[in-house]
């Protein structure tokens, strides 16, 4: 929300690996942000900050001074869109959405720390409605917002008139109108193009306006945002495509994008196919045959590196689309490096001998996830410091024990292990956030009850520069596209 977040979204990238083997890690990762390395994310950060500055300068002006403090933004149950100090928790702005019509429960972005959407959850008539004969065509409602400063784009409905009747969600992402259907159908629409055909009236928060005879003020109580994108018609199509659960994501370069067959036996299964033919990227079929409860993930790697991360209980792997051999039009999956949990000491013999030498066999096997092996539950990417984050998992009875480890963005190298102190209980739900220097734990209990963990990493001079003047320097290896890396 901040100039400041804006611009070190746009910091730059990596140091050289072997400033990062000369000095405590936990150092390192303070003073980077800070740029005090030559050819460093913190040195590309400052510049960015410096250019920001003069912008502000000699551009026009935020139009309130509490535009330019850090702010949080609050959803609440009664349909209030809240714009929180960071620092304070002061209430710097408001927003009234709308009325009992509908009740909006989700944010999200459309343009990271640009466009922010908010979405309803989908109406549904209650039974005697229904009984009665009555008929709902509007399924979602999806508000818009430019941020920096807050302003209102438009709200638009998603009609099962226009839509059709089987729709189960719907999205707003990186300028594409994203719609979702019960047979597993995903559709995309350019949204700009609907704004520039739909759009009835453009529309300023805290503005008087007159909407179907009703005069009100855009934001307040009780008017709130009016409907002033209506989609009278079918949008222009720019693909489809059928996946299991909907399962779809558009990302690398060029253009790919991952989906699961549209069967349940192909659950953990997925195809990676070109966008611009649909096209099977050779190697494209990516399938971990885990035996657990929990399935394995892929992604886009956020980094915009054109990669991808797929993760499974043991095991994440790392993907890079190349062009295939003497065959530029294909590209092909190809692995740029992995990282495997620590199970080295678990111990899953099938066959097991008594004391008195009776042999005794197993009928089972322990799955892949079970709790007492180290399982990955959480992989994160932080973009300022260009570190991949895990969170490993172990569970020996009741307790569960956890690590933080950051991973060199480009090879995957463990540069440092942080144990969370705090007992992590596998049927609970769990988030981790890493930037910076602050590593936030929340933790769901029943019953709705909230615990939040937070660690800061601090530099301990003394012993870091002992340890600079070791001699002796630790040697790291790294298997990277099946060749090993050494790194001092």
């Amino acid at each position: 929300m901040c100039p400041q977040a804006a611009a070190s979204a746009a910091g730059g990238r990596r140091a050289a690996s072997r400033a990062l083997g000369a000095h405590n890690v936990c150092r390192l990762l303070t003073r980077r942000a800070y740029g005090f390395y030559a050819r460093d994310a913190g040195v590309a950060h400052r510049k960015n900050l410096g250019l920001l500055r003069k912008i502000i300068c000699q551009g026009e002006m935020l139009p309130s001074p509490s535009d330019y403090k850090s702010s949080l933004i609050v959803l609440t149950v009664q349909n209030w869109l809240l714009r929180l100090s960071a620092d304070s928790g002061e209430i710097l702005e408001k927003i009234y959405l709308a009325g009992s019509c509908c009740k909006f429960r989700y944010l999200s972005w459309d343009t990271p720390q640009e466009v922010m959407v908010v979405k309803s959850a989908q109406n549904k008539l209650p039974a005697a409605a229904r009984q009665a004969g009555i008929q709902q065509s509007v399924l979602f409602y999806l508000a818009v917002f430019q941020v920096l400063p807050l302003s209102f784009i438009g709200m638009l409905e998603i009609n099962k008139k226009i839509f059709g009747n089987s729709v189960t969600d719907v999205a707003i992402s990186n300028g594409i109108l994203i719609v979702m259907y019960s047979m597993g159908l995903v559709r995309l629409y350019n949204f700009q193009a609907i704004l520039e055909q739909f759009m009835e009236q453009p529309l300023d928060l805290g503005r008087e306006f007159n909407w179907n005879g009703q005069v009100g003020v855009v934001g307040k109580y009780p008017f709130g945002l009016p409907c002033n994108i209506k989609i009278t018609d079918t949008p222009p199509l720019l693909f489809e495509a059928s996946s299991l659960e909907n399962a779809f994501q558009i990302g690398g370069y060029p253009w790919h994008y991952i989906i699961t067959p549209n069967k349940k036996k192909h659950k953990g299964v997925f195809h990676i196919c070109s966008l611009k033919d649909n096209a099977l990227a050779k190697n494209g079929i990516q399938d971990m045959k885990c035996c657990s409860l929990e399935p394995d993930w892929i992604y886009f790697h956020p980094d915009m590196s054109g990669r991808i991360i797929h993760v499974g209980p043991n095991l994440i792997k790392v993907l890079k689309l190349k062009e295939v051999k003497n065959n530029t039009d294909q590209m092909e999956i190809a692995e740029d490096f992995t990282i495997v949990a620590n199970r080295e000491n678990c111990v899953n013999n099938t066959v097991t001998v008594t004391a008195s030498g009776r042999v005794v066999k197993k009928r089972f096997n322990l799955l892949d996830d079970d709790p007492e092996q180290e399982t990955f539950k959480i992989v994160d990417y932080e973009d300022e410091l260009d570190l991949l984050s895990t969170v490993a998992v172990t569970q020996i009875g009741a307790d569960g024990k956890a690590h933080l480890d950051f991973h060199c963005n480009e090879h995957g190298i463990l540069l440092k292990s942080i144990p969370l102190l705090e007992s992590w209980d596998v049927t609970y739900s769990h988030e981790v956030y890493f930037d910076k220097d602050l590593v936030l734990h929340i933790e769901q209990k029943p019953n709705r009850r909230f615990s939040c963990y937070i660690y800061q990493m601090v530099c301990d001079t003394a012993k870091d520069d002992e340890c600079s003047s070791h001699e002796k320097t630790e040697r790291v290896f790294c298997k990277k596209g099946g060749r090993i890396f050494e790194y001092i």
